[in-house]
């Protein structure tokens, strides 16, 4: 057990604080957030994004573009509108990882696997994880199951030197990877941080919907900066979730080397259609999307 020291603990289920206790934690959380991005408030940056999306044209389709140095992709970043990028990933040193190399070179490095219903529980303090080494993981991974585990969302430390992240955004956190065979699921939600997108083994398809179309897609807070949805554009159920039917769900594929922009607020559904490994890193600022809004900019003494 001493190879996993390094992973945080999970979180627990129990929570005997009292309510006001509750929400005075998540009023310093959004607190913190909106420091971080040097916004007045969460509240109000959701909303700002919400109401730029509503301005823009309906995107029929995300556009594939070549590489775009720093200047550039912040220019098409301020529509607010996602892109796919190539010529930017496919030359990191990562790219050349298979199932097999990850397992020579990395089997002891420690991972955290989402396991049992993780897709129901996506947005829950409580869901199901499990601690093991990559090559244990792997092993895991190879046998047959309804859902299959999936490394999600994790820093791995051992693989952060084969990525060659582009100075697109001015403050990032750091890489988080994904990992995973086919049929692993991220389901519906929306980050309100631009998120750079970074597809290094395998291929995904993954759904977008703008941020506004929140009125159709039933949303439920995680936090100030993470909205679930319980609608599955890939299985609609449109006797359960009517309203969906009015959001503009646009579908893609990325591939190995593909670098996808998503931005914030952006709605999105990630699942391997083979094994599969990913790797993003979000934002830490103001949306690109409303660099351009002083109103949102907290003061700069601040």
């Amino acid at each position: 057990m001493n190879s996993f020291a390094r992973l945080p603990p999970t979180r627990q289920a129990t929570d005997n604080k009292t309510t006001g206790e509750a929400g005075a934690r998540q009023q310093a959380r959004e607190d913190r957030d909106a420091l971080v991005r040097g916004v007045t408030s969460i509240d109000a940056m959701r909303e700002a994004i919400r109401q730029h999306a509503r301005a823009l044209p309906a995107l029929r389709a995300v556009p594939r573009l070549g590489r775009l140095d720093a200047a550039a992709f912040r220019e098409l970043a301020a529509k607010g509108q996602p892109f796919l990028m190539t010529g930017v990933v496919g030359r990191w040193p990562i790219c050349t990882l298979t199932r097999e190399s990850l397992r020579e070179r990395f089997g002891h490095v420690p991972v955290r696997a989402r396991v049992g219903d993780y897709i129901g529980t996506a947005f829950a303090p409580d869901r199901a994880m499990q601690d093991m080494s990559m090559a244990e993981y792997l092993e895991l991974a190879a046998q047959d199951h309804e859902l299959p585990p999936y490394v999600g969302n994790l820093e791995l430390r051992e693989l952060n030197g084969m990525c060659h992240w582009p100075a697109y955004f001015d403050k990032m956190g750091p890489p988080r990877f994904w990992l995973g065979p086919e049929r692993c699921v991220t389901p519906l939600h929306c980050d309100f941080d631009d998120n750079i997108f970074a597809q290094l083994l395998g291929t995904k398809r993954i759904f977008l919907a703008p941020p506004h179309h929140d009125e159709f897609l039933y949303p439920k807070e995680a936090n100030a900066m993470l909205f679930g949805s319980p609608f599955d554009p890939e299985a609609p159920d449109f006797d359960k979730f009517p309203l969906a039917r009015q959001a503009n769900v646009i579908e893609l594929i990325v591939e190995p080397g593909d670098m996808l922009y998503v931005p914030a607020g952006w709605y999105h559904q990630v699942r391997a259609l083979t094994f599969s490994l990913s790797a993003n890193r979000w934002a830490r600022g103001v949306p690109l999307a409303l660099r351009d809004d002083p109103s949102l900019r907290r003061a700069a003494a601040l």
